[in-house]
């Protein structure tokens, strides 16, 4: 059960309408319980596209004013590691999210279903949530506290980086062959479909990436492949 008060002292915001709140937690499969809350009619996949919009202006405003002189293409795919679904997951973890969404009992029981991408879609509308609730400085301030913090990790740790132009230039100039991607698996309901790509040399696969977009996943996939073959990839990296 959500202890409101204690999870709105954690966040730093108070709803005016609790309803919200709750309906940013609450998975499309609660609503399927016979015993559910009856206050809540809905699930949160609006409030979460809501959220994603809401997101992507406030990362992109601070990258635009804290990196001035970068190039686009840079700034870019800064906010794309800030704003993707491993990243969001991670930090809803830290809040423990998953303890306090609303599940049915056949997404709860799901060994399958991969609980970061619901709480990466929790975040998101939880955000929408405090933007529909207090207006965007409420929102501002949640992103500053728990999702702009992780641009110095991104950075030092080159998180950022484009895996698959990196991957395709370094093999080409070393091996001579072009890299090839494969999805080798797809699974998940349709709001939260998880892809997994393979990324293949020849005819070896040589790492595997997952993403909630296709391209999302090959560029882990690339990334991945990137750690995997530093040593045989090593005079040009």
């Amino acid at each position: 059960m959500l202890d409101i008060v204690s999870f709105e002292e954690q966040i730093g915001y108070s709803f005016k309408d609790k309803i919200l709140l709750k309906i940013a937690l609450t998975h499309r499969s609660y609503l399927h319980e016979k015993e559910r809350d009856p206050e809540i009619t809905n699930h949160n996949e609006r409030l979460e596209f809501l959220g994603d919009a809401v997101l992507e202006l406030i990362v992109t405003e601070f990258l635009y004013a804290d990196f001035p002189g970068s190039e686009e293409g840079y700034l870019t795919s800064l906010r794309a590691a800030l704003v993707n679904y491993r990243n969001l997951g991670g930090i809803g973890k830290t809040l423990e999210l998953e303890t306090k969404m609303l599940l049915g009992r056949s997404e709860k029981g799901d060994p399958s279903a991969d609980k970061l991408v619901l709480v990466a879609n929790a975040m998101e509308a939880l955000l929408g949530a405090i933007h529909l609730d207090g207006g965007y400085e409420p929102a501002k301030k949640f992103v500053q506290k728990y999702i702009l913090p992780e641009i110095d990790h991104i950075i030092a740790n080159k998180v950022y980086r484009d895996g698959k132009t990196e991957f395709q230039e370094l093999v080409q100039r070393k091996l001579k062959v072009t890299p090839k991607y494969k999805i080798i698996e797809s699974h998940g309901k349709d709001h939260e479909k998880l892809f997994v790509s393979g990324v293949f040399v020849g005819e070896k696969m040589v790492a595997t990436g997952s993403g909630k977009s296709k391209q999302e996943a090959e560029t882990l996939a690339a990334q991945e492949a990137l750690k995997e073959m530093a040593d045989q990839l090593k005079e040009e990296v």
